[in-house]
């Protein structure tokens, strides 16, 4: 990607974040979708429009993006954010199977005023019993449950 064209989407995503700052929709975040070097969609943070702890501006970019594209797979797309990804941004991203993320502000940065994900890291390396949300696995019913993937594959289930 060019620097000048790099530093142009990275703009629209300051102009997303400024837009939700303004409206008071969220964290100070926005983020671009790009595909053959143009914008297919913007998102900024929406988490308090919503009500809605998903929202994120890479989310929402992302599934503008997947919907206008329609598809889940976006993978000659590129997501460029105003900050550095979080968790849940990043594992849509790879979801969402782009190409590239770029990001301006880094994970430290944004931590200093609040947006602090260091936490969600932290228990993702504890064993699911030790972690703050308890996760508890039930297997009395598994086979049932077991089941529905079976039927699932029966009728030919398309992964996303």
């Amino acid at each position: 990607m060019q620097e000048k064209n790099l530093n142009e989407f990275f703009r629209e995503t300051f102009k997303e974040a400024r837009l939700g700052i303004k409206h008071g929709h969220g964290g100070p975040f926005g983020a671009v979708v790009v595909k053959g070097g143009k914008v297919i969609s913007k998102g900024h943070n929406t988490v308090l429009k919503n009500n809605d702890p998903t929202c994120h501006a890479e989310v929402n970019a992302l599934r503008a993006a997947c919907k206008k594209l329609k598809s889940p797979h976006i993978e000659d797309c590129i997501l460029i954010a105003s900050s550095e990804p979080c968790p849940m941004c990043l594992t849509t991203a790879y979801w969402a199977n782009v190409k590239e993320i770029y990001y301006c502000v880094d994970k430290k940065t944004a931590a200093r005023v609040g947006f602090d994900d260091d936490f969600i890291y932290k228990e993702l390396d504890k064993s699911p019993e030790k972690r703050k949300i308890k996760l508890v696995h039930r297997n009395e019913l598994e086979s049932e449950g077991t089941q529905i993937f079976t039927d699932w594959q029966k009728l030919g289930g398309k992964l996303y």
